[in-house]
């Protein structure tokens, strides 16, 4: 097929039109267009009056021969996925992943696709018990420390936004949002800009992935926690599971997420290496959605279905040396408390697909420096984390609720009162605190900084009643795992993955490195 770019279309424009656009473009009749197939779509906002959809479009006419010999580099690529050769010559054990996230998932996927009868293991329940405790924990506080937000089918990602936007370029993202689609997400993240499955999708999307697997020849065993591991001559030969139960094994993907603090500790006292990662620490924003329609889309087109809500991404390097950047923005969404550890509080962003509710809001966060940890213990960062969800806890009055702050207040170094026009959306409840008090002082200078800079971007983003909630510090993992060329550890048969090894960022990004590690214990099986 050709590629064509940069076709566009006004919000008032129907999608009919695009057949005309693209025959206008490749100098051809409408009629010589057989087939078309949107393959990009994004918003140009940079001109409010005169917003519009920019088309990548893959198309197929009658007069392709004489398009691609005048203009070659025209020709779509290739965009189908070729899975390794496998032909399961190597061991006859089976494949063990810990981890049901994406990067889980999607190994699993691979490797019970191509005959390696996966054995899956996850610490947490499955994705509708799951969904249960969850919503016990934010309306009753009864917290279960083996089934919350970070722990469970799917992993954290699925009670988020489901984004899927990724500043990897790897091919194997196709593969990704083509089994997304199959296994119910709506089939415009295949083309959309900035891709997002809406947490009330996903929950269904990764029961199905799961089900796929199991048709394949793979086995789900949940509320098994990775407890032990067992090393000869440097080769991994047993894992251990809920303190009890040895399982033979020789090759492992360690798909953890970046919540499985206990299973960390063990693995460092197993000898696996590790070293420490920076990170970033912060609070969650919350702005009512209308005003960030408005400042990203203009008075004209702010209440427009089209463009549905509208979001932001910011960044700002301080005086100081810090960087302050907006992370995991949810457009209509909500914060949640999302802790994985008793007595502690972490919040993070959930929207549902529709993003219709009330508030928007992204996590503020602050980078953080190996140096800030305060020890060269590679679990250190870890410390550091725990000592933020601790103090939001007690600050919330030791229950789980949140405490938070207007955003006036803050820039005025006072405790809140009262609020404004945003309400918190955190539950179970929220207590009125001065966060300021409570950060260092280099932080909370870049983040009044930062949110000055930020307004002259975003109309309304510095204004009084937005809220913050405090605290947001699960971004990224504080430690990596370490790993060869062949994604290998330095005990043989363990491969760390993923977000909470330290090598990827975001659902598309762990899937991604699933898939990679599954190729490459299938190749080395194969030989």
């Amino acid at each position: 097929m050709i590629r064509v770019q940069d076709i566009k279309l006004s919000v008032e424009q129907n999608k009919d039109m695009l057949i005309y656009k693209i025959a206008k473009k490749l100098h051809v009749q409408p009629s010589d267009v057989i087939t078309y197939t949107i393959f990009k779509e994004a918003i140009d906002a940079r001109k409010k009056d005169n917003i519009q959809f920019v088309y990548t479009i893959d198309v197929k006419t009658k007069k392709d021969n004489i398009i691609l010999k005048k203009f070659p580099d025209m020709k779509a690529p290739n965009m189908k996925y070729i899975p390794p050769p496998s032909n399961i010559s190597g061991s006859k054990k089976r494949p063990v992943i810990v981890g049901t996230g994406p990067c889980g998932l999607f190994a699993g996927l691979i490797l019970a696709e191509a005959g390696y009868n996966p054995i899956l293991i996850e610490r947490g329940k499955k994705v509708d018990e799951r969904i249960e405790d969850i919503n016990k924990f934010w309306e009753e506080r009864k917290f279960n420390k083996e089934s919350n937000v970070q722990f469970g089918e799917g992993g954290a990602g699925t009670f988020s936004d489901g984004k899927l936007t990724t500043q990897i370029k790897n091919t194997r993202c196709r593969k990704v949002l083509e089994e997304l689609v199959n296994a119910g997400a709506n089939e415009n993240i295949l083309y959309k800009n900035k891709p997002h499955i809406g947490t009330d999708i996903l929950r269904s999307v990764v029961k199905n992935i799961r089900i796929r697997i199991e048709t394949l020849g793979g086995t789900f065993r949940f509320n098994t926690c990775l407890t032990n591991i067992k090393v000869n001559d440097n080769k991994l030969v047993q894992i251990e599971v809920n303190n009890k139960e040895w399982i033979d094994v020789d090759t492992c993907i360690l798909a953890l997420g970046h919540s499985a603090r206990d299973t960390f500790n063990m693995l460092y006292n197993s000898n696996l290496n590790m070293e420490q990662k920076p990170f970033s620490i912060g609070m969650r924003i919350e702005h009512l959605q209308s005003w960030i329609n408005k400042a990203q889309y203009g008075e004209k087109f702010a209440k427009n279905e089209k463009l549905g809500a509208a979001d932001y991404k910011l960044v700002h390097h301080c005086k100081n040396g810090k960087t302050v950047y907006s992370f995991c923005m949810c457009p209509g969404g909500e914060v949640i408390v999302a802790s994985s550890e008793e007595g502690h509080i972490v919040t993070n962003g959930m929207s549902e697909y529709d993003r219709d509710n009330e508030n928007a809001n992204s996590a503020l966060l602050i980078n953080v420096s190996t140096d800030d940890f305060g020890s060269d213990n590679p679990l250190a960062g870890i410390d550091l984390q725990r000592k933020y969800e601790k103090l939001a806890y007690v600050l919330g009055g030791n229950n789980y609720d949140a405490p938070i702050q207007t955003l006036g207040d803050f820039l005025n170094n006072v405790e809140t009162t009262d609020l404004g026009e945003v309400k918190p959306t955190y539950a179970p409840n929220t207590k009125y605190v001065n966060l300021r008090n409570y950060l260092p002082l280099d932080m909370s200078e870049a983040f009044e900084e930062a949110i000055y800079e930020f307004d002259k971007k975003i109309e309304n983003f510095g204004n009084k009643d937005a809220i913050l909630t405090g605290f947001e510090t699960r971004s990224s993992s504080p430690l990596r795992l370490s790993r060869d060329s062949n994604y290998e550890s330095n005990i043989k048969g363990i491969y760390p993955a993923g977000e909470g090894a330290g090598y990827a960022g975001g659902i598309m990004s762990s899937a991604v490195d699933g898939i990679v590690i599954a190729e490459k214990i299938i190749e080395r099986m194969t030989v």
